[in-house]
Protein backbone atom coordinates (compact mmCIF):
# COMPACT_ATOMS: atom_id res chain seq x y z
CA UNK A 1 0.00 0.00 0.00
CA UNK A 2 1.59 3.09 -0.86
CA UNK A 3 2.34 6.16 1.46
CA UNK A 4 -0.41 8.47 -0.04
CA UNK A 5 -3.01 6.00 0.80
CA UNK A 6 -2.25 4.92 3.80
CA UNK A 7 -2.63 8.67 4.46
CA UNK A 8 -6.02 9.02 2.91
CA UNK A 9 -7.02 6.27 4.67
CA UNK A 10 -5.94 7.72 8.45
CA UNK A 11 -7.35 11.15 7.59
CA UNK A 12 -10.95 9.45 6.67
CA UNK A 13 -10.99 7.37 10.28
CA UNK A 14 -10.40 10.81 12.03
CA UNK A 15 -13.24 12.40 10.05
CA UNK A 16 -15.36 9.51 11.26
CA UNK A 17 -14.72 9.69 14.22
CA UNK A 18 -15.17 12.69 14.73
CA UNK A 19 -19.13 12.52 13.45
CA UNK A 20 -19.72 9.53 15.32
CA UNK A 21 -19.44 11.46 18.39
CA UNK A 22 -22.57 13.69 18.75
CA UNK A 23 -21.94 15.12 21.88
CA UNK A 24 -18.60 16.68 20.55
CA UNK A 25 -20.40 17.31 17.36
CA UNK A 26 -23.12 19.65 19.23
CA UNK A 27 -20.64 21.68 21.10
CA UNK A 28 -18.66 22.83 18.36
CA UNK A 29 -20.44 22.79 15.02
CA UNK A 30 -18.86 25.39 13.52
CA UNK A 31 -15.02 23.90 14.25
CA UNK A 32 -16.43 20.89 12.77
CA UNK A 33 -17.63 21.87 9.59
CA UNK A 34 -14.29 23.82 9.12
CA UNK A 35 -12.28 20.66 10.04
CA UNK A 36 -14.83 19.00 7.50
CA UNK A 37 -13.63 21.69 4.53
CA UNK A 38 -9.74 21.34 4.97
CA UNK A 39 -10.60 17.43 5.27
CA UNK A 40 -11.99 17.45 2.14
CA UNK A 41 -9.20 20.09 0.62
CA UNK A 42 -6.27 17.57 2.05
CA UNK A 43 -8.44 14.21 0.33
CA UNK A 44 -8.43 16.12 -3.18
CA UNK A 45 -4.47 16.69 -2.52
CA UNK A 46 -4.04 13.56 -1.39
CA UNK A 47 -5.59 12.06 -4.43
CA UNK A 48 -3.78 14.04 -7.12
CA UNK A 49 -0.55 13.18 -5.48
CA UNK A 50 -1.46 9.30 -5.04
CA UNK A 51 -2.24 9.68 -8.97
CA UNK A 52 1.04 10.81 -9.65
CA UNK A 53 2.75 8.63 -7.33
CA UNK A 54 1.59 5.44 -9.67
CA UNK A 55 1.92 6.95 -12.72
CA UNK A 56 5.84 7.72 -12.01
CA UNK A 57 5.96 4.09 -10.61
CA UNK A 58 4.30 2.28 -13.57
CA UNK A 59 6.36 4.21 -15.79
CA UNK A 60 9.39 2.54 -17.65
CA UNK A 61 13.28 2.62 -16.25
CA UNK A 62 15.18 5.44 -18.40
CA UNK A 63 16.96 4.52 -21.33
CA UNK A 64 20.71 5.11 -21.01
CA UNK A 65 22.40 7.63 -23.18
CA UNK A 66 25.05 6.89 -25.27
CA UNK A 67 27.97 8.37 -23.31
CA UNK A 68 31.42 8.16 -22.34
CA UNK A 69 30.82 4.85 -20.87
CA UNK A 70 28.93 3.28 -23.16
CA UNK A 71 30.47 0.66 -25.45
CA UNK A 72 30.27 2.00 -29.40
CA UNK A 73 29.09 -0.30 -32.11
CA UNK A 74 32.40 0.28 -33.92
CA UNK A 75 35.70 0.58 -33.30
CA UNK A 76 37.71 3.09 -36.20
CA UNK A 77 41.29 3.48 -35.65
CA UNK A 78 43.92 4.58 -38.31
CA UNK A 79 46.41 2.86 -40.37
CA UNK A 80 46.93 4.95 -43.15
CA UNK A 81 43.67 4.65 -43.89
CA UNK A 82 40.10 3.90 -41.33
CA UNK A 83 39.83 0.38 -39.86
CA UNK A 84 36.89 -0.30 -38.86
CA UNK A 85 36.15 -3.14 -35.77
CA UNK A 86 32.97 -4.22 -35.24
CA UNK A 87 31.98 -7.27 -32.48
CA UNK A 88 32.30 -10.81 -33.06
CA UNK A 89 35.44 -10.32 -35.01
CA UNK A 90 34.59 -7.99 -37.89
CA UNK A 91 36.61 -5.43 -39.58
CA UNK A 92 37.00 -3.69 -42.98
CA UNK A 93 40.28 -1.49 -44.65
CA UNK A 94 40.86 0.33 -47.70
CA UNK A 95 43.99 0.06 -49.04
CA UNK A 96 46.00 1.26 -51.69
CA UNK A 97 49.82 2.30 -53.36
CA UNK A 98 50.77 5.03 -55.71
CA UNK A 99 54.34 4.51 -57.45
CA UNK A 100 55.48 6.84 -59.80
CA UNK A 101 58.80 6.20 -61.48
CA UNK A 102 61.61 8.37 -64.01
CA UNK A 103 64.08 6.46 -65.56
CA UNK A 104 67.13 6.96 -67.99
CA UNK A 105 69.05 4.59 -69.69
CA UNK A 106 72.22 5.19 -71.29
CA UNK A 107 73.94 2.17 -73.28
CA UNK A 108 77.34 2.70 -74.34
CA UNK A 109 76.68 2.47 -78.16
CA UNK A 110 73.60 2.83 -79.96
CA UNK A 111 70.76 0.35 -80.12
CA UNK A 112 68.25 0.35 -82.76
CA UNK A 113 64.98 0.88 -80.40
CA UNK A 114 63.11 4.14 -79.32
CA UNK A 115 61.92 2.92 -75.92
CA UNK A 116 65.59 3.81 -73.63
CA UNK A 117 66.14 7.46 -73.19
CA UNK A 118 64.61 9.01 -70.21
CA UNK A 119 60.50 7.86 -69.72
CA UNK A 120 58.57 8.66 -67.05
CA UNK A 121 56.08 5.85 -65.49
CA UNK A 122 52.92 5.62 -63.44
CA UNK A 123 54.27 2.65 -62.13
CA UNK A 124 51.25 1.06 -60.18
CA UNK A 125 48.11 2.39 -59.02
CA UNK A 126 46.58 -0.56 -56.36
CA UNK A 127 43.37 0.52 -54.68
CA UNK A 128 41.32 -2.55 -52.65
CA UNK A 129 40.03 -3.54 -49.35
CA UNK A 130 40.92 -6.33 -47.46
CA UNK A 131 39.62 -7.32 -43.68
CA UNK A 132 38.25 -10.11 -41.32
CA UNK A 133 35.06 -12.39 -40.92
CA UNK A 134 34.31 -14.06 -38.00
CA UNK A 135 35.05 -17.30 -37.62
CA UNK A 136 38.81 -17.11 -38.09
CA UNK A 137 38.25 -15.78 -41.87
CA UNK A 138 39.95 -12.62 -43.80
CA UNK A 139 39.74 -11.60 -47.25
CA UNK A 140 41.87 -9.44 -49.71
CA UNK A 141 40.80 -7.46 -52.92
CA UNK A 142 43.24 -5.54 -54.59
CA UNK A 143 43.54 -4.48 -58.51
CA UNK A 144 45.93 -2.66 -60.25
CA UNK A 145 44.72 0.45 -62.83
CA UNK A 146 48.27 2.03 -63.33
CA UNK A 147 48.82 0.32 -67.08
CA UNK A 148 46.86 0.45 -69.98
CA UNK A 149 43.99 -2.05 -68.23
CA UNK A 150 42.49 -3.29 -64.82
CA UNK A 151 45.19 -6.11 -64.27
CA UNK A 152 43.62 -8.31 -60.57
CA UNK A 153 46.83 -8.57 -57.98
CA UNK A 154 45.29 -10.16 -54.91
CA UNK A 155 42.29 -11.83 -54.43
CA UNK A 156 42.02 -14.75 -51.87
CA UNK A 157 40.19 -16.00 -48.39
CA UNK A 158 42.33 -17.08 -45.76
CA UNK A 159 41.19 -19.24 -42.95
CA UNK A 160 43.50 -19.23 -39.67
CA UNK A 161 42.97 -22.64 -37.81
CA UNK A 162 44.71 -22.21 -34.53
CA UNK A 163 47.62 -19.90 -33.20
CA UNK A 164 49.97 -21.30 -36.34
CA UNK A 165 48.64 -22.86 -39.04
CA UNK A 166 46.23 -20.59 -41.93
CA UNK A 167 45.26 -21.60 -45.23
CA UNK A 168 44.77 -19.25 -48.13
CA UNK A 169 42.68 -19.89 -51.51
CA UNK A 170 42.70 -17.26 -54.71
CA UNK A 171 44.84 -15.54 -56.45
CA UNK A 172 48.02 -15.18 -54.28
CA UNK A 173 51.83 -15.54 -54.88
CA UNK A 174 53.21 -18.79 -54.92
CA UNK A 175 56.21 -18.88 -52.25
CA UNK A 176 58.90 -17.83 -54.72
CA UNK A 177 61.50 -16.53 -52.14
CA UNK A 178 62.18 -13.94 -49.64
CA UNK A 179 62.61 -10.49 -52.19
CA UNK A 180 59.49 -11.62 -54.36
CA UNK A 181 57.25 -12.57 -51.14
CA UNK A 182 58.38 -8.80 -49.82
CA UNK A 183 55.86 -6.18 -50.71
CA UNK A 184 57.41 -3.84 -53.47
CA UNK A 185 56.39 -0.95 -51.07
CA UNK A 186 59.58 -2.59 -48.69
CA UNK A 187 62.46 -3.24 -51.21
CA UNK A 188 65.63 -1.71 -51.30
CA UNK A 189 65.57 -0.58 -54.96
CA UNK A 190 63.01 0.28 -57.48
CA UNK A 191 62.80 -3.11 -58.84
CA UNK A 192 63.40 -6.52 -57.73
CA UNK A 193 66.64 -8.30 -58.94
CA UNK A 194 66.48 -9.37 -62.68
CA UNK A 195 65.89 -13.26 -62.34
CA UNK A 196 62.61 -12.15 -60.45
CA UNK A 197 61.29 -11.06 -63.89
CA UNK A 198 62.84 -13.18 -65.92
CA UNK A 199 61.41 -16.54 -64.65
CA UNK A 200 57.91 -15.41 -64.58
CA UNK A 201 57.33 -15.00 -61.14
CA UNK A 202 53.64 -13.88 -60.68
CA UNK A 203 50.50 -14.23 -58.37
CA UNK A 204 48.62 -17.77 -59.67
CA UNK A 205 45.05 -18.88 -58.41
CA UNK A 206 45.78 -21.23 -55.87
CA UNK A 207 45.17 -23.62 -52.24
CA UNK A 208 48.19 -22.86 -50.25
CA UNK A 209 48.94 -23.58 -46.60
CA UNK A 210 50.85 -22.15 -43.77
CA UNK A 211 52.92 -22.70 -40.68
CA UNK A 212 54.05 -20.09 -38.82
CA UNK A 213 56.12 -20.71 -35.65
CA UNK A 214 58.38 -18.64 -33.71
CA UNK A 215 61.68 -19.50 -35.77
CA UNK A 216 60.49 -22.10 -38.27
CA UNK A 217 58.16 -20.94 -41.42
CA UNK A 218 56.26 -23.98 -43.69
CA UNK A 219 54.82 -22.91 -46.54
CA UNK A 220 53.33 -25.03 -49.65
CA UNK A 221 50.71 -25.05 -52.25
CA UNK A 222 49.04 -26.09 -55.57
CA UNK A 223 48.36 -23.28 -58.34
CA UNK A 224 47.04 -22.83 -61.43
CA UNK A 225 47.68 -20.04 -64.03
CA UNK A 226 47.24 -16.30 -63.38
CA UNK A 227 43.11 -15.77 -63.08
CA UNK A 228 43.88 -13.43 -65.89
CA UNK A 229 44.67 -16.42 -68.07
CA UNK A 230 42.08 -18.61 -66.94
CA UNK A 231 39.03 -18.99 -68.63
CA UNK A 232 35.30 -20.67 -67.88
CA UNK A 233 35.86 -23.58 -70.51
CA UNK A 234 38.05 -25.91 -68.47
CA UNK A 235 40.76 -26.29 -71.56
CA UNK A 236 43.43 -24.57 -69.16
CA UNK A 237 45.02 -27.40 -67.08
CA UNK A 238 48.23 -25.52 -66.01
CA UNK A 239 49.26 -26.91 -62.63
CA UNK A 240 52.49 -26.00 -59.99
CA UNK A 241 53.49 -27.59 -56.74
CA UNK A 242 55.19 -25.13 -54.43
CA UNK A 243 57.16 -24.95 -51.22
CA UNK A 244 59.43 -23.26 -49.09
CA UNK A 245 60.74 -23.90 -45.99
CA UNK A 246 62.70 -21.06 -43.38
CA UNK A 247 64.46 -21.46 -39.96
CA UNK A 248 64.25 -18.04 -38.85
CA UNK A 249 65.82 -17.03 -35.13
CA UNK A 250 66.47 -14.13 -33.25
CA UNK A 251 68.91 -13.75 -30.86
CA UNK A 252 68.88 -10.22 -29.19
CA UNK A 253 68.72 -7.50 -31.52
CA UNK A 254 69.66 -9.96 -34.43
CA UNK A 255 67.46 -11.53 -36.97
CA UNK A 256 68.33 -14.42 -39.14
CA UNK A 257 66.61 -15.84 -42.54
CA UNK A 258 67.76 -18.89 -43.95
CA UNK A 259 65.49 -20.32 -46.40
CA UNK A 260 64.92 -22.93 -49.61
CA UNK A 261 61.99 -23.23 -52.29
CA UNK A 262 61.26 -25.62 -54.64
CA UNK A 263 58.64 -25.43 -57.22
CA UNK A 264 57.45 -27.99 -60.33
CA UNK A 265 55.16 -25.85 -63.07
CA UNK A 266 52.98 -27.52 -65.62
CA UNK A 267 52.13 -25.21 -68.75
CA UNK A 268 48.89 -25.40 -70.08
CA UNK A 269 47.90 -28.27 -73.10
CA UNK A 270 47.74 -25.28 -75.46
CA UNK A 271 50.33 -23.28 -74.45
CA UNK A 272 53.74 -25.59 -75.17
CA UNK A 273 56.01 -22.72 -75.29
CA UNK A 274 58.51 -20.67 -73.24
CA UNK A 275 60.51 -17.49 -73.24
CA UNK A 276 62.90 -16.10 -70.17
CA UNK A 277 63.80 -12.50 -70.74
CA UNK A 278 64.88 -9.61 -68.03
CA UNK A 279 64.71 -5.49 -68.37
CA UNK A 280 67.27 -3.35 -67.65
CA UNK A 281 66.96 -2.21 -63.62
CA UNK A 282 63.93 -0.55 -64.66
CA UNK A 283 60.27 -1.27 -65.78
CA UNK A 284 59.86 2.05 -67.91
CA UNK A 285 61.32 0.70 -70.49
CA UNK A 286 59.73 -2.38 -73.02
CA UNK A 287 63.21 -3.80 -74.15
CA UNK A 288 65.23 -6.52 -72.56
CA UNK A 289 68.40 -6.91 -73.46
CA UNK A 290 68.54 -10.31 -72.73
CA UNK A 291 66.52 -12.65 -74.27
CA UNK A 292 65.95 -16.79 -74.94
CA UNK A 293 63.29 -15.80 -77.43
CA UNK A 294 60.20 -18.72 -77.78
CA UNK A 295 60.84 -21.95 -77.72
CA UNK A 296 58.99 -25.16 -77.31
CA UNK A 297 58.39 -26.52 -73.44
CA UNK A 298 55.66 -27.99 -71.77
CA UNK A 299 57.31 -27.08 -68.24
CA UNK A 300 59.76 -25.93 -65.96
CA UNK A 301 61.15 -27.23 -62.61
CA UNK A 302 63.05 -24.62 -60.31
CA UNK A 303 64.46 -24.25 -56.52
CA UNK A 304 65.87 -21.49 -54.57
CA UNK A 305 67.93 -20.26 -51.81
CA UNK A 306 67.68 -16.88 -49.59
CA UNK A 307 69.53 -16.13 -46.97
CA UNK A 308 69.02 -13.01 -44.44
CA UNK A 309 70.66 -10.89 -41.40
CA UNK A 310 69.13 -7.67 -39.75
CA UNK A 311 71.25 -6.10 -36.96
CA UNK A 312 70.61 -2.87 -35.54
CA UNK A 313 71.11 -0.22 -38.81
CA UNK A 314 72.60 -3.19 -41.35
CA UNK A 315 71.22 -5.84 -43.24
CA UNK A 316 72.57 -8.39 -45.21
CA UNK A 317 70.40 -10.37 -47.97
CA UNK A 318 71.23 -12.81 -50.52
CA UNK A 319 69.63 -15.05 -52.98
CA UNK A 320 69.68 -17.52 -55.87
CA UNK A 321 67.14 -19.26 -58.22
CA UNK A 322 68.00 -22.01 -60.98
CA UNK A 323 65.28 -23.04 -63.09
CA UNK A 324 65.44 -26.00 -65.77
CA UNK A 325 62.96 -25.73 -68.84
CA UNK A 326 61.84 -28.99 -69.96
CA UNK A 327 61.81 -28.63 -73.48
CA UNK A 328 59.68 -30.84 -76.27
CA UNK A 329 61.81 -33.27 -78.16
CA UNK A 330 65.30 -34.66 -78.22
CA UNK A 331 67.13 -31.47 -76.76
CA UNK A 332 68.85 -31.05 -73.25
CA UNK A 333 66.61 -28.85 -70.82
CA UNK A 334 68.63 -25.44 -70.25
CA UNK A 335 68.90 -24.49 -66.91
CA UNK A 336 69.08 -20.93 -66.23
CA UNK A 337 69.94 -19.00 -62.85
CA UNK A 338 69.92 -15.41 -61.58
CA UNK A 339 70.63 -14.03 -57.94
CA UNK A 340 72.07 -11.32 -55.88
CA UNK A 341 73.70 -10.32 -53.01
CA UNK A 342 73.02 -6.39 -51.36
CA UNK A 343 74.42 -4.87 -48.45
CA UNK A 344 72.46 -2.39 -46.44
CA UNK A 345 73.17 0.27 -43.63
CA UNK A 346 70.61 3.07 -42.00
CA UNK A 347 72.32 6.09 -41.80
CA UNK A 348 69.38 7.34 -39.26
CA UNK A 349 69.01 5.35 -35.61
CA UNK A 350 66.21 3.07 -37.95
CA UNK A 351 66.60 0.00 -38.67
CA UNK A 352 64.54 -2.85 -40.86
CA UNK A 353 61.35 -4.62 -40.16
CA UNK A 354 61.27 -8.45 -40.16
CA UNK A 355 57.78 -10.22 -40.31
CA UNK A 356 56.64 -13.35 -41.37
CA UNK A 357 59.66 -14.38 -43.31
CA UNK A 358 59.46 -11.00 -45.07
CA UNK A 359 60.86 -7.44 -44.96
CA UNK A 360 57.89 -5.18 -43.34
CA UNK A 361 57.61 -1.59 -42.96
CA UNK A 362 60.03 0.63 -42.09
CA UNK A 363 58.20 3.04 -39.25
CA UNK A 364 61.04 6.01 -38.53
CA UNK A 365 62.54 6.59 -35.18
CA UNK A 366 61.67 10.33 -35.68
CA UNK A 367 59.32 11.08 -39.12
CA UNK A 368 59.15 14.10 -40.20
CA UNK A 369 56.51 16.58 -39.02
CA UNK A 370 57.22 15.35 -35.29
CA UNK A 371 60.39 16.48 -34.86
CA UNK A 372 63.05 14.54 -37.14
CA UNK A 373 63.79 13.65 -40.87
CA UNK A 374 62.84 10.26 -41.07
CA UNK A 375 64.61 7.13 -41.70
CA UNK A 376 67.52 7.34 -44.32
CA UNK A 377 68.97 4.24 -46.02
CA UNK A 378 71.83 2.95 -47.87
CA UNK A 379 72.20 -0.09 -50.13
CA UNK A 380 74.89 -1.40 -52.22
CA UNK A 381 73.76 -4.47 -54.65
CA UNK A 382 75.38 -7.35 -57.40
CA UNK A 383 72.40 -8.95 -59.21
CA UNK A 384 72.63 -11.15 -61.90
CA UNK A 385 70.81 -13.07 -64.63
CA UNK A 386 72.12 -15.82 -66.92
CA UNK A 387 69.75 -16.86 -69.96
CA UNK A 388 72.08 -19.00 -71.52
CA UNK A 389 71.97 -22.77 -71.34
CA UNK A 390 72.85 -25.83 -73.68
CA UNK A 391 71.52 -24.70 -77.10
CA UNK A 392 69.72 -21.79 -75.54
CA UNK A 393 71.45 -18.47 -75.99
CA UNK A 394 69.83 -15.64 -74.78
CA UNK A 395 72.64 -13.66 -73.10
CA UNK A 396 73.85 -12.68 -69.15
CA UNK A 397 73.52 -9.57 -67.54
CA UNK A 398 75.32 -8.24 -64.59
CA UNK A 399 74.31 -5.17 -62.59
CA UNK A 400 76.67 -3.17 -59.78
CA UNK A 401 73.64 -0.85 -58.34
CA UNK A 402 73.36 1.44 -55.58
CA UNK A 403 70.35 2.96 -53.88
CA UNK A 404 69.47 5.62 -51.53
CA UNK A 405 65.92 5.76 -49.76
CA UNK A 406 64.46 8.30 -48.17
CA UNK A 407 61.24 7.48 -45.67
CA UNK A 408 60.00 10.55 -43.86
CA UNK A 409 56.62 9.02 -42.41
CA UNK A 410 56.10 5.81 -42.41
CA UNK A 411 53.71 5.62 -45.25
CA UNK A 412 56.03 8.12 -47.81
CA UNK A 413 59.07 6.90 -49.44
CA UNK A 414 61.71 8.57 -52.08
CA UNK A 415 64.46 6.73 -53.41
CA UNK A 416 66.95 6.69 -56.20
CA UNK A 417 69.04 4.57 -57.82
CA UNK A 418 72.24 4.04 -60.15
CA UNK A 419 72.92 0.41 -61.87
CA UNK A 420 75.96 0.00 -64.22
CA UNK A 421 74.85 -3.31 -66.44
CA UNK A 422 77.64 -5.15 -67.99
CA UNK A 423 76.13 -7.75 -70.67
CA UNK A 424 77.04 -10.36 -72.77
CA UNK A 425 75.69 -12.39 -76.01
CA UNK A 426 72.86 -9.78 -75.05
CA UNK A 427 69.84 -10.45 -77.47
CA UNK A 428 69.40 -6.60 -78.11
CA UNK A 429 72.58 -5.60 -80.13
CA UNK A 430 74.56 -2.50 -79.60
CA UNK A 431 76.50 -1.30 -81.73
CA UNK A 432 76.38 -4.55 -83.99
CA UNK A 433 77.75 -6.09 -81.04
CA UNK A 434 76.50 -8.39 -78.19
CA UNK A 435 78.59 -7.53 -75.22
CA UNK A 436 78.26 -4.00 -73.95
CA UNK A 437 77.40 -2.63 -71.08
CA UNK A 438 74.60 0.72 -70.29
CA UNK A 439 74.08 3.29 -67.73
CA UNK A 440 70.51 3.36 -65.23
CA UNK A 441 69.43 5.84 -63.20
CA UNK A 442 65.80 6.02 -61.62
CA UNK A 443 63.78 7.62 -59.01
CA UNK A 444 60.61 6.93 -57.29
CA UNK A 445 57.83 8.62 -55.54
CA UNK A 446 55.51 6.36 -53.50
CA UNK A 447 52.79 6.84 -50.94
CA UNK A 448 50.28 3.84 -49.64
CA UNK A 449 47.59 3.27 -46.94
Amino acid sequence: MTFARKLLMGSAATVAMLVANPALAQSNDAEIEALRAEVAALKAQLAELSAKVEKAAAAPAPVAVAGAEAKPAAEISWKGAPEIKGEGGWSFKPRGRLQIDAASIYPSDSIATDSLGTTVRLRRAQFGIDGTIPGGFAYRVEADIGGSSVELTDMYLTYKAGKNLSFTVGQHKPFWGFEELTSDLFTSFNERAAFHGAFGFERRVGLSATYAGKAVLLQGGVFADNAADLNGDGSNNSRSFDGRIVFMPKWGDTQLHLGASAHSHRFNDFSGTARYRARPFTRTTDTRFVDTRTFAANGEDSFGLEAFINHGRFHATAESHWLTAKRIGAFADPTFNGGYAELGYFLTRDSLSYKGGAVDRTKPSNPLGKGGMGAVQLNARYDWVDLSDAAIVGGRQQTYGVSLIWTPTEYVRFMANYGHLELSDAAVLAGGDGDYSADVFGMRAQIDF
